[in-house]
């Protein structure tokens, strides 16, 4: 046995060697130990790992901003998929980002927190707006700006921290996803991961569900610490996960039929074909739905793939 290893290790060894040559080729001697031995192919393959690109982050610039002293708005990085503003008033404020028929609205802070928020309806002409409540439901605008968007990638808001999807470089929602990435093939291994690891450490909180106030934005890391949320929270958790790896993915606010209830869910995108759980397949090149809500909860797999019964009215 001993003179069988020692045999097959030269063997190897004039593989390597021979293998330096351009037109060197193996004996038949060594050919045979191969055989003889069964050393599969495998284990002359060095191993293929998902690799992550550098973290992209989103900021206030507060040196780059425009607009009157107590209403700032940051265009600096629209190139990147978003824009920022910073705002005070003593009145509530609200902010439209308006692209052709698209209009998105939002609460934003009275007191000059910034509100990052992203440019998800492409490259083209933009009107922002930043509104200050006159009485009851009535707003009134006080400062506007429009821009021009040609974002770098057109993946690029999905890639990137907002409002709805807010993390940084020190986020446990960033460490945990980068620990479930290590060792992965690919990025589908990675949407496979972070996908089981929500399912079974995260469950629905109905409570919160029935008083959740108008105007909340989830925390992924605190989903994650406390292992419950409501919809709105898989979605925000699992977007920041992705994201955090490099992976675009949007969170989606919309109906679900035949209740016509309003949910949350993503789509993320992979140039991979593949599989995520047995009965549901991922198709390259195109954004897959990923429904984490009803998928811990048990629910059947209509409601994670591209099920028709989903009605997008909103993207973060």
């Amino acid at each position: 046995m001993a003179r069988r290893k020692r045999f097959l290790a030269a063997a190897l060894m004039a593989a390597l060697l021979l293998g330096g040559c351009g037109n060197a080729q193996p004996n038949n001697d060594t050919l045979e130990v191969y055989e003889e031995n069964a050393v599969p192919a495998a284990a002359f393959r060095t191993a293929v790992y998902y690799t992550a690109p550098a973290l992209t982050l989103s900021e206030f610039h507060a040196d780059l901003a425009e607009g009157p002293e107590d209403t700032r708005i940051d265009l600096s990085a629209v190139s990147m998929g978003y824009f920022a503003v910073s705002a005070s008033s003593d009145r509530r404020l609200k902010l439209q980002v308006i692209k052709g028929d698209d209009t998105y609205t939002y609460n934003i802070a009275s007191d000059g927190t910034p509100s990052v928020l992203p440019l998800q309806c492409g490259d083209g002409s933009y009107h922002i707006r930043v509104m200050e409540n006159v009485v009851d439901t009535r707003y009134a605008q006080i400062y506007a700006v429009d821009c021009e968007v040609e974002l770098a990638d057109p993946f690029a808001p999905f890639l990137v921290p907002s409002d709805y999807v807010n993390y940084n470089a020190d986020s446990s929602s960033v460490t945990k996803a980068r620990e479930l990435a290590e060792g992965a093939g690919s990025a589908l291994d990675v949407v496979t991961a972070v996908y089981a690891y929500i399912v079974r450490n995260v469950r629905y909180d109905s409570v919160k569900a029935t008083t959740v106030n108008t105007g909340y934005l989830p925390d992924p890391d605190e989903t994650l610490r406390t292992g419950e949320g409501i919809c709105f929270d898989y979605a925000s958790l699992a977007a920041a996960m992705l994201r955090s790896q490099g992976i675009p993915t949007k969170l989606i606010f919309g109906y679900v039929s035949p209740d016509d209830i309003y949910h949350a869910w993503n789509m993320f995108y992979t140039e991979e074909t593949g599989w995520v759980t047995v009965s549901y397949e991922v198709r390259s090149g195109l954004w897959n739905r990923l429904d984490l809500t009803f998928s811990a909860g048990g629910a059947s797999d209509e409601f994670v793939g591209d099920g028709g019964n989903y009605s997008e009215v909103y993207q973060y």
